[in-house]
């Protein structure tokens, strides 16, 4: 928003959250408060945690999509 972005795209990791309406919600109001530090930081502590995913370290080479660095 500081550098003029009008909008922003969320991902469906949200779905995957702890909780994905609190996700969702703060997700919103991040994006209407993004000049409010206090509010970012009380907006941050409220909606639990994100989608957990897999390492891509972790994987076997197999279940890689993409081998960087080879």
């Amino acid at each position: 928003m500081h550098h003029g972005c009008d909008g922003i795209f969320v991902g469906s990791g949200v779905f995957g959250a702890e909780n994905p309406r609190a996700m969702g919600r703060a997700i919103v109001e991040a994006v209407n408060n993004w000049d409010d530090p206090e509010t970012l930081t009380e907006i941050a502590s409220e909606p639990g945690k994100g989608m957990s995913g897999d390492a891509n370290a972790d994987l076997p080479e197999e279940e890689k999509l993409q081998h960087r660095g080879v």
